[in-house]
């Protein structure tokens, strides 16, 4: 009991953890607690010069730390991946910010599916269920493509929990690295886009999840009737 416990809320349990780390830098080390708050700050005021100009003192370390973040934000459930690009596009200007948040985000997919790929269908069943390790094995068998750019192209379901599904269900690594390429360049499109103006940003969002959802149910529909023919 004990084990199944720790296997179904080990994200919540890691998650934790890192939070917890985080939280005790920030009060144990005055210098990390200043550069938090300062960071924070600069992006709440919305202005993007200044923004830019506070990002452009940290040269190569700027990209990268944005980098490290999106790979962190894989195991920081409470954390919206629309974050990093937002802040990206902010601090490097629209075509530089998603170079820097699709670079990011394609390295945290790629580490997610080969840590599913390690995980395998045990660890999986364990976590979900059989009953729904049925359903999802279905999903992933016969639309791997198609779910997988939904999960990505829509800004209200997990983007990181797809990756390590989709190396547990053992999808080949190109189609899963094509498929998640092809819902991110336009979810990061589209965030990048309405993030010029944060006040267009929620109904942005909320026009990319309907246009996904109802994008995916057209697949599958043409999918399914070519099947039946």
């Amino acid at each position: 009991m004990k084990k199944f416990l720790l296997s179904k809320y080990l994200s919540f349990y890691l998650s934790g953890f890192i939070l917890l780390c985080l939280v005790l830098c920030y009060f144990l080390i005055p210098s990390f607690q200043e550069f938090l708050d300062q960071t924070i700050n600069v992006i709440l005021e919305e202005d993007k010069e200044r923004t830019r100009e506070y990002f452009k003192q940290f040269g190569i370390w700027g990209p990268l730390a944005i980098i490290v973040f999106i790979i962190l934000q894989m195991f920081l459930i409470i954390f919206p991946s629309l974050i990093p690009i937002i802040v990206s596009v902010m601090a490097y200007g629209f075509w530089l910010g998603l170079l820097i948040s699709l670079t990011g985000f394609v390295i945290a997919s790629t580490l997610g599916y080969y840590i599913g790929k390690q995980l395998k269908n045990a660890f999986l069943i364990r976590i979900i269920g059989e009953d729904k390790m049925k359903k999802m094995n279905f999903w992933i068998s016969n639309y791997s493509f198609g779910t997988v750019v939904l999960f990505r192209i829509s800004p209200f379901l997990s983007t990181d929990a797809i990756s390590f599904i989709a190396g547990m269900m053992e999808m080949s690594y190109k189609k899963f690295i094509y498929a998640t390429l092809t819902g991110m360049i336009p979810l990061s499109i589209g965030v990048g886009y309405f993030s010029e103006d944060i006040s267009k940003l929620e109904d942005g969002l909320y026009w990319l999840g309907v246009v996904g959802l109802v994008s995916y149910g057209i697949y599958v529909y043409i999918d399914h009737k070519k099947r039946l023919n």
